[in-house]
């Protein structure tokens, strides 16, 4: 019998690790492996015997006599509770499945592979596959990312680097979290890869503090890498490649990408004024591939399967799957990967299960503490990039954050420019006074005066067009959504006022 429980962070919050050591007392041989996604049922332990894994949900020390004896009713296997059932997993189709530092478990589950090929590809065969796929970068930009490795692999320079913003700071996410603690190696490979496409022969992790598990596991992942050779001589060929874990700490503004170059040469994190970019000049002045963990730990699928099969997914121009973060006020929140096109509507109200709380949905922040409100009457909009954007919308890195009917819309408003105040880098004025006069501006509102909503509508037009970034470039999104689509709640304080 083999007992899995998730070592996720989110899991151990919920009390993993009493539950491992209940069934490692009670005799069972027990394997920390990543979590399927679904924190509402976490902890989330599974049973294999004969073969088949069955799960019990949101299991306690005191249920583990029960699930032994048979006395506690298992959910079935994973792969057929609903919320699993309808996903389409290619980036996290081990992440739950295998201990996430067990090479040989990786392998077997298609590990490798993509590396194998990619070597027998080379440079230009690798960067067309990607461009093929149509990957784009899934850390908020959206970019092509064949096209930023092709820029980079043109470039001439001495020494060439590929950085993983792995500094995942949006409210509401979780996906770079949970691919780095439940499947390091799938980083690891992306990131050997994308050294091999474009020359480069050192990379680094940035990870952000407040994620220890995840500097923990992706650690002793580097450690297990070097020494089955998959780092250094990559797999005895004629490249070189190793990776640098780096641990920032903690400044949002960091997980824009010249911010987080400056941290990473030891400067002080604030925005660099592009161009150039850095895919020509980037970590200390080279030519820099700086793509997110989801990007990266994606491209092993593509060089495993193929860009036509990685292609095949998703709506438009919006290619592949992606790993949407469900949380806030809902029933099941968790990660549910699917391809590009599914409704909103049917994400919040079907796999999310509605609100928690039973009330009617009332807005949904797709996009991070900077992504726009959708109302109900946007719920027909597809998860997709251009499609999002048609609404005033970003996909971002596809967080997606439910509120119910007492949410105090203005007040939401108001707390995007206070946020944007607080982890403003000061780099640029239209962020760090524009964020300021903002919550004043804001405030005016609620106080009554009427005068101030067309100056919020012109500042917020101010730092769209005017920031050096999109920290107090997208700060817009959530006070402009909130104002178009909620104006009685602006107007409803100047009545109370009057």
């Amino acid at each position: 019998m083999k007992v899995y429980v998730p070592r996720d962070a989110a899991a151990r919050a919920l009390g993993a690790d009493a539950v491992a050591d209940a069934f490692a007392k009670a005799g069972a041989r027990v394997i920390r492996n990543g979590s399927r996604g679904m924190v509402w049922l976490e902890p989330l332990v599974e049973i294999e015997e004969g073969g088949a894994r069955r799960a019990y949900g949101s299991v306690m020390p005191a249920d583990v006599a029960g699930i032994l004896s048979g006395e506690v009713q298992s959910l079935g296997p994973v792969e057929d509770i609903p919320f699993f059932a309808r996903q389409t997993r290619l980036t996290f189709a081990r992440c739950g499945l295998i201990d996430p530092l067990d090479l040989v478990e990786y392998e077997a589950h298609g590990g490798l592979a993509g590396l194998r090929r990619a070597l027998e590809l080379g440079s230009e065969g690798i960067v067309a596959e990607v461009k093929e796929s149509g990957l784009r970068g899934r850390g908020g930009a959206g970019f092509p990312t064949g096209i930023k490795w092709e820029t980079v692999a043109r470039a001439q320079a001495d020494r060439k680097y590929i950085v993983c913003n792995a500094d995942e700071g949006d409210s509401g996410t979780f996906a770079d979290r949970m691919l780095m603690e439940g499947d390091p190696f799938s980083l690891i490979e992306g990131m050997v890869i994308a050294g091999i496409a474009v020359g480069a022969t050192k990379g680094f992790v940035y990870i952000r503090s407040e994620y220890p598990d995840a500097i923990e596991v992706m650690g002793r992942a580097v450690k297990i890498s070097r020494k089955n050779k998959i780092l250094g001589r990559v797999l005895h060929s004629e490249h070189e490649f190793d990776i640098e874990i780096r641990v920032g700490a903690g400044a949002y503004v960091c997980g824009e990408e010249t911010s987080l170059l400056n941290s990473l040469e030891g400067k002080r994190g604030v925005v660099r004024a592009k161009p150039p970019l850095p895919a020509l000049e980037g970590f200390m002045g080279r030519p820099t591939v700086v793509n997110n963990v989801i990007s990266l730990g994606t491209i092993p699928v593509i060089l495993e399967k193929g860009a036509a099969h990685y292609a095949g997914f998703g709506l438009g121009r919006s290619k592949g799957t992606m790993p949407i973060q469900i949380a806030g006020n809902v029933a099941r929140g968790g990660l549910f990967e699917t391809a590009f096109g599914m409704p909103l509507g049917e994400l919040v109200n079907e796999i999310a299960g509605g609100t928690a709380t039973g009330r009617p949905v009332k807005a949904v922040q797709v996009g991070g503490p900077l992504g726009a409100y959708f109302a109900p009457e946007k719920f027909d909009t597809p998860f997709a990039y251009e499609e999002f954007d048609g609404q005033g919308g970003l996909i971002g890195h596809a967080g997606v954050v439910v509120f119910d009917e007492s949410a105090d819309m203005r007040a939401m408003a108001r707390f995007a420019m206070e946020f944007c105040a607080v982890e403003s880098c000061g780099k640029c004025t239209p962020c760090r006074i524009g964020a300021v006069r903002g919550v004043e501006t804001i405030d005016r509102i609620a106080a009554g005066d009427a005068s101030a909503v067309p100056l919020l509508v012109d500042l917020c037009e101010t730092m769209k067009h005017g920031s050096l970034c999109a920290l107090g470039g997208f700060t817009p999104y959530p006070v402009m959504s909130a104002l178009t689509q909620f104006p009685e709640e602006f107007a409803g304080h100047r009545e109370a006022a009057e």
